[in-house]
Order: structure tokens, then sequence, then C-alpha cells
């Protein structure tokens, strides 16, 4: 055991852990006062369904051993049955790092809860609170569990033999929760008075405090990636860093030229949509590429936020634009910025010389991603729409979440 390495891990764990608090209040200052606890409860709640279903059976899934063919783990680990918090030496361990299998676990565990929670910003005000939590439990398992193995675990076929590469989460996570966005707004339908009326963030402060928890906690995710406190984990915390500065500054540039005026949240949607683009790259780029990634991000992220009006459907918080198009994104730019000095574990990228060998396979991966999330999604979101109910009542949208489904209010006014 590597006491530098285990420790890092923890506190990578609990940085990815902290983000999803600070999506809550990210999405929660976005939405109408009505509907601030919903919001929130919709995020918050996803640290302990996703929990439970990680143990017991998520996490076997993505990482045990191989039922053949590269599309699922099996079931040796499940209840976290053999996976210790001692290392007895490689042959007998799950991960091939110098921490125990627990804390490897553990840090999963994280992004396999933030993950279904970046979903609910694209149906934000109009779902119920019950449909939701058992949507998260279901997903988490049947979408999320396979995804993670496909990619993450060393005989997933996307990553054995395909050979893409996605260092923390382009596809897995942001593609993955995007696809699985678009395919429940096109199921649910928009929300009342949506392209009738202006619908206004509620608390922008709070969607500020909770972009910098984010972009605080990203460190973790991106770094901690490394699964060891190297050199690699290094790069991958700068070059996350030069990311989010530079799509954040982007974004505002490019309100400026289009509208005259630079926005609190333009810059905190952009600084997003750098950390999502930069989330599969973190590894295996250099600080100038990251700048490149940055930049692009900042502009195309930026420029997607019209597909929802081009193609008339409600994506309340921009979830596709900066989730699903910025995963996208990333992905792709692996397979043109990729320097194998930095990390042998992918090809040169095309600009290094590397042809387009990995940018072959990184289109292939994103695909794959793309079509599974979003079909499976959209089966689980109509099936649950039939038997459960996915929406709310006209009269509990008008008076909002908060009262009508949890009996709270955010804010009350002193008599």
């Amino acid at each position: 055991m590597d006491t530098g390495d285990t420790a890092w891990l923890l506190v990578s764990s609990a940085l990815v852990l902290f983000m999803t608090p600070g999506l809550a209040l990210f999405y929660g200052g976005m939405v109408r006062a009505k509907n601030a606890l919903g919001m929130l409860m919709k995020n918050y709640v996803a640290m302990g369904i996703v929990t439970i279903t990680w143990i017991v059976i998520g996490y076997t899934l993505a990482f045990g051993p191989d039922m053949g063919g590269g599309f699922l783990g099996g079931l040796d680990y499940i209840g976290l049955k053999g996976v210790s918090s001692n290392i007895e030496g490689e042959a007998g361990a799950i991960h091939a790092t110098h921490a125990p299998d627990t804390v490897i676990m553990l840090f999963q565990m994280m992004f396999a809860i933030i993950t279904p929670a970046l979903i609910t910003g694209a149906i934000a005000e109009r779902v119920k609170f019950t449909t939701w939590a058992v949507f998260t439990a279901i997903w988490s398992i049947v979408v999320y569990a396979p995804m993670a193995h496909w990619v993450w675990s060393s005989s997933g076929f996307i990553f054995a033999q395909i050979k893409a590469v996605d260092f923390a989460g382009g596809t897995v996570v942001h593609i993955n929760a995007g696809a699985a966005a678009l395919a429940m707004v096109l199921v649910i339908g928009p929300r009342m008075g949506f392209r009738k009326e202006i619908i206004r963030p509620h608390s922008l402060p709070l969607t500020l405090l909770g972009a910098g928890m984010l972009w605080f906690g990203w460190f973790g995710f991106n770094a901690g990636s490394a699964l060891a406190a190297n050199g690699l984990a290094a790069n991958a915390f700068m070059t996350t860093q030069i990311a989010a500065a530079v799509a954040g500054t982007v974004w505002i540039l490019a309100e400026q030229v289009t509208h005259g005026k630079a926005t609190t949240l333009g810059f905190a949607s952009g600084a997003v949509a750098g950390l999502v683009a930069i989330t599969p790259c973190a590894g295996f780029v250099g600080p100038l590429a990251s700048v490149a990634i940055g930049g692009l991000a900042g502009v195309v992220c930026y420029a997607a936020l019209q597909i929802k009006f081009m193609f008339n459907f409600d994506d309340a918080l921009d979830v596709i634009a900066v989730h699903l198009v910025g995963g996208v994104l990333g992905s792709l730019l692996v397979g043109l910025f990729a320097d194998s000095t930095i990390n042998p574990a992918t090809k040169d990228g095309l600009f290094l010389g590397g042809g387009m060998d990995q940018l072959v396979a990184q289109a292939i991966a994103v695909v794959i991603a793309f079509v599974f999330s979003f079909v499976v999604s959209f089966i689980l979101a109509k099936l649950l729409d039939v038997t459960m109910g996915l929406r709310v009542t006209p009269d509990e949208e008008q008076r909002g979440l908060d009262i009508t489904l949890h009996e709270e209010q955010s804010y009350v006014m002193a008599e």
C-alpha cells in the first residue's frame, strides 16, 4: 500500500462527492423559487439511492470479472463480497493500484452518484419525485454500470477492443447523462409556458456558488482519475484549471459580441463546459492543447444553446448543450491532441502525427455511448411514464414542486 496514493484517492473521493451538492446549488439557483428545494432534493437523493445500488450490484457489474465479450462484469463482488481494505498483493487485488480496493470502489461510487444527478437539469420543474427516484435506481444499474464496464474496466470492449480512452468520464458521465437527458425531455415534454413567457433563474448567486463548488470538486474528478499521487495527476489538475478558465472567458466574450453584455451565468456555464470537455482529455494532453480544448468548448457549447430552439424541446438548464455536446467534443478532441509521452495508454492524436486511428476509435465510442444511453433511457422513461407517471399535474406544476411534492418552502417571508 502506498499511503500517499491512498490519501489522495480518499481526498479525491470526497471532492467528487462534494460536486453533487455543488450541482444541486448550480441547478437550484437557475430554477424558479417555487421549485428550488425540489431541484436540490432530486440531486441530493442520488447520494442515497446510488450508494445503495452501487454497493449491492452496481460495482460488481462495472468492475467484476468480465462475463464474456467485454459487455458486463460478473456477480463476484455482489454486496462488496471480497472487496478488501487490505492489499494482499497484485495477484489478489481487483485493481492494479497501490491503494486498497475499497478506496477505488468508493472513488468510482462518487462518479456513479453524480451522473444521474446531471440529468435533473434538463427535466427541471415538472417531474414527480417518486418516479425520478425509481428512474435513478434502475438507470444506475442498467445504464451507468454497463457503460462504466465498457470504458473503464480493463476487459471492457470499448477499452480493450475499440481502443478508445476516456480519462475521467467524457463518455461514461457526460455523454451518458446528456443522452439520457435528451431522451427524458422528449418523453416528458416542455414546461408550461415554455417559449411563451420568460422563465428566469431565481438566484444566480446560488448558481455561482454551485459552479465554484463544481470547479473545486472537479480537481478530484479529473486529477483523482490518475489513481495515484503522481505526475499524471498533476498534469490532469493543470489541464483542468486551464480549460475551465479559458472556456469561461471565451463564453462571456461570445456573449459580449453577440448580445453586447457578458453575464455571470455565462461565465459559470462556460467554465462548466470547459470542465466537461477537458474531462476525457485531462490525462492525455498538455497545457497548450488544454487552451485549445477550453476555447473550443466555450464557442461550441455556447453555440449549442440554440439546439433546443431549433428542435423545440425544453432542456430547462441546458444539460444537452453543456454536457452532451461538451462530452462529445472532449471525447473527439482526445483523437486530435492526445500525447503518448504524457500518457502511453493512448496513441498520439492526429495533430501530433499519430494519424486517424485514435480519432476513429473515439468517434466509435461516442456513437456507442450516445445510442445505448439514449435508447435504454427512452424505454425506461416511457415504461415509468405508463406505470407511475413521470410528470406532475398542471396544478402542481403551477403551484411549484416545493409545496406540492415536499410540503416545504425555500423562502418564507416574515409577516
